[in-house]
């Protein structure tokens, strides 16, 4: 079995990775660096956690160590689709640059444009950006690509999903033509290969996985469910959801949940902390700050279930999350492989539960054909429960009809009686759901009243 001493790195780095507890490199690892180290273009697709950060953070240092930044010229440039990934990526570089004496800027959004300004001025090695960011500074005329000797694209797919390709075109424009490209990717989306057709040069291929495949230690199941009544769908999923988590026991001891919707983020949270469970949202919306805050609530075990948008489904290393719950079924199948990649890294055990409806037959479907396989089904926890006694429904009765009037007939009816006899005194007539204090002039018809002036 190859080992990182095999791969011919800076014995500095090689420290640094031995100090950080690793002695092995992953698949992706073994095949990218030793072609990243001679030099060559690298085209890395491997499944969300299998080490693709440090398959071009090591290449790339052992290349900068030797050479000179230069003022407001970067030497390299990483691309992130993300604040969170292009953190995780700065951190990578701290770790394993520590006996290397290397600069760095992390441009991201959320940060003053002056503090960045400033890194940037002094000169880096490293640059690490989202692309928005990045254009940002380049249209201020701060900051100059034509030092750049080495370019990544790191979680190629995902830029493509949120619609970042344009400006990855056009930063590959303002690069030079020498420079060396690795580009990683988890999935090859026609547009992808359109990309590294053009802007990569007879790069060293290393697919470590099937394309779009999920992790053999993560357990999948999905539970298929048909609200009682339509408006109740959200409710009854986010019991649904408890119910999933409390059968879990002990054995969850953390979970990331997805949803779609950035508001079903915000809500889910909330009715979790509704119901005594640890939990915190996290999407773009978000401040920066905020966002940070949670994320290391979560790693150091502070915090127990982060519910998430797709912000959080690409590279955010969090080695021991033990289950993900998809709240939503994901509307892009490709998703799905990243979401539940959360759980089950470097090779743990892991469990991904998701809660689908009649409307998600189709992307439920289309998960199933793209992973090559059925996800097992799970009993629905709400199978014996009547829809009309599930819940905060039952609860809900009880305090809108306190007196046990509950029947919509026995109001209709009261109604009738009272339209048909408008003699009716105020005395003999049933006012449901008003309270004693009723004024009694409310209880006159219209020709009462005006009989009454």
């Amino acid at each position: 079995m190859t080992q990182f001493s095999d791969l011919n790195l800076n014995p500095k780095i090689l420290k640094a990775i031995e100090e950080a507890g690793y002695t092995t490199p992953t698949p992706i690892q073994a095949g990218a660096i030793p072609a990243a180290l001679e030099g060559r273009d690298v085209l890395g697709i491997a499944q969300t956690g299998t080490g693709k950060t440090a398959s071009f953070t090591l290449p790339m240092i052992h290349t900068l160590a030797r050479g000179r930044a230069r003022a407001r010229m970067p030497r390299s440039l990483v691309l992130c689709p993300t604040r969170e990934l292009a953190a995780q990526v700065a951190e990578n570089f701290d770790t394993y640059s520590k006996h290397v004496k290397l600069t760095k800027a992390l441009l991201i959004g959320g940060v003053s444009f002056k503090e960045q300004d400033a890194l940037i001025d002094r000169g880096v090695d490293v640059l690490i950006a989202t692309p928005g960011r990045l254009l940002d500074h380049f249209e201020r005329g701060k900051l100059l690509l034509t030092g750049v000797q080495v370019m990544v694209v790191d979680e190629a797919d995902r830029m493509l999903d949120m619609g970042f390709i344009p400006d990855i075109e056009r930063i590959f424009g303002l690069t030079p033509f020498t420079r060396q490209t690795l580009f990683f990717s988890a999935t090859m989306a026609p547009e992808i290969e359109r990309i590294t057709n053009t802007f990569l040069s007879s790069p060293a291929r290393v697919e470590v996985a099937r394309q779009a495949t999920a992790s053999e230690t993560i357990e999948q199941g999905v539970v298929i469910f048909k609200p009682g009544r339509r408006e109740r769908e959200g409710s009854d999923k986010r019991k649904i959801l408890r119910l999933l988590i409390d059968a879990e026991g002990a054995g969850c001891s953390n979970a990331i949940i997805f949803c779609n919707r950035k508001s079903d983020v915000d809500i889910c949270a909330k009715s979790l902390r509704k119901y005594g469970y640890d939990a915190a949202p996290i999407h773009g919306d978000l401040d920066q700050s905020q966002r940070t805050a949670t994320l290391d609530k979560f790693r150091s075990g502070e915090l127990r279930f982060l519910i998430a948008s797709d912000v959080a489904a690409r590279g955010l290393d969090i080695p021991s999350v033990s289950h993900v719950f998809n709240f939503d079924v994901p509307s892009n199948s490709e998703d799905y492989v990243h979401r539940i990649g959360r759980t089950g890294r470097a090779g743990r055990q892991g469990k991904a539960v998701m809660v689908s409806a009649p409307r998600d037959a189709k992307n439920l479907q289309a998960i199933e054909k793209l992973i090559g396989k059925e996800i097992p089904r799970i009993e629905n926890p709400l199978k014996d429960e009547a829809p009309e006694t599930k819940g905060h429904d039952q609860k809900d009765a009880k305090q809108v009809n306190p007196r046990g009037t509950n029947s919509k007939a026995k109001r209709d009816r009261s109604s009738k009686e009272h339209h048909k006899d408008r003699s009716a005194t105020p005395e003999v007539m049933e006012t449901v759901g008003l309270g004693e204090h009723l004024p009694s002039f409310i209880e006159l018809s219209f020709e009462q009243r005006m009989d009454s002036r």
